[in-house]
C-alpha cells in the first residue's frame, strides 16, 4: 500500500455508499474491509464501522465513518487507494449526507433486490446527482429467495438513465460480486482533481469527540496540503488551531506527515468541542489562507423541540452535565433551561428530527444512567401580533395569550412517499387528513409509485410515519425536507385540572383538531389520575372557552356504616356533615398528578392526531 501522505491523486478513488436503512450498507462495507485486507479475519465483526451500541442494536448508521482501503484490480499491477466515506441513512441526517457526498467523486447506489428503491435512497440519489457524482447502481441481497433482480434492475435503470445490464448484482452477505464492484469503482469513478500548489483547502465532513484526544476532525483535502504541526484556520468561525496530528483511517488511525490533494483523513487539533470544527466548514492554512471557502456550509437548524425533565428533581445537575458532555459529540444539539410547574426543572432541547430526539434521549438514559420524562415534541411557530411584533414559539407555554394575534406561521415540508401502487388510496387519504397538498404522482414502474406532498411539519413529527407503515403493511417509505412556512389557523389547547392549567399537557394544534385533542387528553387523564376525596373536573380549554370535560368522581366514605336503624334525620345529619366537609376540601384541595400518569400521558401515543380522537 502506498505510504500515507505520499499518494498520487491519480490512484485515489473517493466514493460513498447511498442506501436506505436495512438495505445492507454496513454488511457491504464489512465485505470490502475483508476483501481489501485492512481487517483480518480474527478482528472482523458484523457492522465493523458502526461503533456505537445503539447503532449496532438498531442496525442503523448514526455517525458516518471514513476508511482507506488498498485494492489491486484483477489482472492489474497498480494498487489503488479507495477511500470509502460511509453516510447515515436517515432523513434527520440529510445535511451530514450532503457533506459526505461533497467529499466524493462517486457513489455506489445500493438497493435491496427484494424491496426496490426507497424514498430516502431516492432523496440521497438526487443529492449525489446535484453534486455531479458518478453513480454505480448495485442490487444487493440477490441470494434472498424473494429477490427480484431483473424487475428492480429495470426500475433503477429507468431512474438513473442507464441500461439494466449496467446494474451490478452482489450479495454482501456471501461476498458474491463484491470483487467486481471494487473493480468497477476503480474503473468508473474519476480520480480527484485539485491544485497541489495552491493554498490548502479541506472540507470537514464529520467530527467526533474522543475523551483522551479531544475532537477528531475528518477532512477531504481539495487543494494544497495540510501538514503535521501546522497552524490551521477554520474559515467559518475564524478560529486558529495547531494540528497536533494528521493521518488516515485504515480502519484504525494511521499517522502520516501530511494530507495532500484528493486524500481523506483526520486532523487532531486538541479542540475540546465539536462546535469548533463543524461539518461543512473549510480548513485552510493560517500562514497562507485561501480566499474562498468551499461552498455549502450551513448551521444545522433544529426542526423539533421537546422538554426533557428528570423524574427525580435531584438529578437536574446530572442532566445538565450529561447534556454538556453529549454536546461535545453532537454539534446539532441545542438546549436551554426550562421550568415547568408540573414537572419541575429541566431543559428545552432542539433536535433535527424524531430519530435524533429518540437517540439523544436513549444515550442520556444509558450512558449517564438518568430517568427522564420528555414532553410531546413540538415545532417552531412564528406568531405575528396585530401591533406588528413577532414572537418565535418553541414551547406551547410561550404562546401569547394577551393581545390580538394577527397570524400564525407554521413550518412545512416537502414529502416524498414511495409505495406499491395498491396503497395509493390509503396514502392519499392519510395525507389529506394531515392537511397535505398534493404536488404530483409518478409511476416508477408498473407497480411502484412516487407521491409528492407538502405537509405541515407538526403533522409529521408525531405518528405520521407509524400510521403510514401500518396502512401500507410496512411497504411505504417517507423522505422529507424543509420547505419554508405557511399561515395556519392554530390555537393553544390548555388542559385544566381542578381549574388549574397543567403546562406539560398544553399543545398548539390546528383549530379543526383542537376538540379531538382536548377530548383525548381529558379521557386519558381521567383513567390515569387516581380518585381524590373530592370531585375533580378535567377540562380542555382554548383561552377562556372550555371545549371538552371529564370528571373524576370523588371517593365517598360510607359514613352511614355505624347507623343501625334509628331515625332518618340522624342519617341525613351525617350526610350533610360529609357534604360540608367535601365542599371545604374542594376549596383547599390540590390534585397531585403522579409521575406514572405524566409518563403515560406524554408517551408517543398521546399524539394529537385527529384520527385517534375520532376512534
Amino acid at each position: 500500500m502506498p505510504q500515507p501522505g505520499r499518494t498520487d491523486p491519480a490512484i485515489i478513488r473517493n466514493f460513498s455508499i447511498i442506501a436506505h436503512i436495512d438495505h445492507g450498507k454496513s454488511t457491504l462495507a464489512d465485505r470490502m474491509l475483508q476483501l481489501t485486507g485492512v481487517v483480518d479475519g480474527r478482528a472482523m465483526r458484523a457492522q465493523y464501522l458502526d461503533r456505537m451500541d445503539i447503532e449496532r442494536e438498531r442496525g442503523i448508521t448514526i455517525k458516518s465513518q471514513a476508511v482507506r482501503m488498498p485494492w489491486t484490480p484483477e489482472g492489474g499491477a497498480q494498487t489503488y487507494v479507495l477511500n470509502m466515506i460511509d453516510t447515515p441513512g436517515h432523513v434527520d441526517f440529510t445535511y451530514e449526507v450532503s457533506r459526505s457526498l461533497a467529499a466524493c467523486e462517486g457513489a455506489v447506489l445500493l438497493v435491496d433486490a427484494a424491496q426496490g428503491i426507497e424514498a430516502q435512497t431516492l432523496a440521497n440519489l438526487y443529492l449525489a446527482l446535484e453534486a455531479d457524482l458518478q453513480i454505480i447502481p448495485v442490487l444487493n441481497k440477490i441470494d434472498l429467495p424473494g429477490a427480484q433482480p431483473d424487475k428492480y434492475a429495470a426500475e433503477l435503470a429507468g431512474i438513473i438513465g442507464c441500461d439494466p445490464s449496467d446494474v451490478l448484482r452482489v450479495s454482501a452477505k456471501t461476498g458474491e460480486g463484491v470483487q467486481q464492484l471494487l473493480d468497477e469503482i476503480v474503473k468508473q469513478i474519476p480520480a480527484p482533481v485539485g491544485n497541489p500548489d495552491g493554498p490548502a483547502r479541506a472540507l470537514i465532513f464529520d467530527s467526533v469527540y474522543d475523551t483522551y484526544r479531544g475532537v477528531v476532525t475528518y477532512v477531504r483535502v481539495i487543494d494544497g496540503e495540510l501538514s503535521h504541526r501546522e497552524k490551521v484556520l477554520m474559515m467559518s468561525t475564524k478560529a486558529t488551531h495547531e494540528t497536533l496530528e494528521v493521518g488516515v483511517i485504515s480502519p484504525d488511525p494511521v499517522k502520516s506527515g501530511s494530507l495532500r490533494v484528493g486524500e481523506v483523513g483526520y486532523i487532531i487539533t486538541g479542540v475540546k468541542e465539536v462546535r469548533q470544527s463543524r461539518v461543512g466548514d473549510t480548513v485552510t492554512s493560517s500562514s497562507k489562507p485561501a480566499t474562498e471557502s468551499l461552498g455549502g456550509y450551513r448551521h444545522p437548524n433544529p426542526m423539533v423541540f421537546a422538554g426533557l425533565f428528570p423524574i427525580d428533581g435531584a438529578d437536574y445537575p446530572e442532566l445538565r452535565e450529561a447534556l454538556d458532555k453529549l454536546q461535545l459529540n453532537d454539534a446539532a444539539l441545542v438546549y436551554e433551561p426550562e421550568t415547568s410547574g408540573a414537572l419541575g426543572f429541566g431543559f428545552r432541547i432542539g433536535f433535527l428530527g424524531l430519530l435524533h430526539m429518540e437517540i439523544v434521549r436513549e444515550r442520556l438514559e444509558r450512558e449517564f444512567n438518568l430517568d427522564l420524562i420528555s414532553t410531546a415534541p413540538s415545532v417552531v411557530y412564528r406568531v405575528v401580533m396585530e401591533d406588528g411584533t413577532e414572537r418565535v414559539v418553541t414551547n406551547p407555554s410561550e404562546y401569547p395569550t394577551g393581545g390580538k394575534i394577527a397570524e400564525v406561521y407554521e413550518p412545512v415540508v416537502k414529502a416524498t412517499l414511495l409505495a406499491p401502487a395498491e396503497y395509493i388510496g390509503t396514502i392519499l387519504e392519510l395525507c389529506q387528513a394531515r392537511r397535505g397538498v398534493q404536488h404530483g404522482l409518478d409511476y416508477l414502474s408498473e407497480d411502484r409509485v412516487e407521491i409528492r406532498y407538502t405537509l405541515p411539519l407538526a403533522e409529521i413529527v408525531f405518528d405520521f410515519f407509524d400510521a403510514l407503515k401500518s396502512r401500507t403493511k410496512g411497504y411505504a417509505s417517507l423522505d422529507y425536507e424543509p420547505s419554508g412556512e405557511q399561515p395556519a389557523d392554530l390555537v393553544k389547547v390548555d388542559i385544566l385540572l381542578h381549574g388549574e392549567p397543567v403546562d406539560a399537557f398544553s399543545s398548539i394544534v390546528h383549530k379543526d383538531k383542537a376538540y379531538g385533542y382536548g377530548l383525548m387528553m381529558a379521557g386519558k387523564l381521567k383513567d390515569l389520575i387516581p380518585r381524590q376525596q373530592f370531585e375533580v373536573p378535567i377540562q380542555a380549554a382554548i383561552g377562556a372557552r372550555v371545549i371538552a370535560r371529564e370528571t373524576i368522581r370523588a371517593i365517598r366514605k360510607d359514613v352511614l356504616s355505624t347507623c343501625y336503624g334509628g331515625d332518618i334525620t340522624r342519617k341525613r345529619k351525617l350526610l350533610e356533615k360529609q357534604k360540608e366537609g367535601k365542599k371545604r376540601m374542594k376549596m383547599v384541595g390540590r390534585v397531585e398528578v403522579p409521575q406514572e400518569a405524566f409518563i403515560a400521558a406524554l408517551s408517543s401515543d398521546a399524539a394529537p392526531a385527529a384520527d385517534k380522537a375520532r376512534k
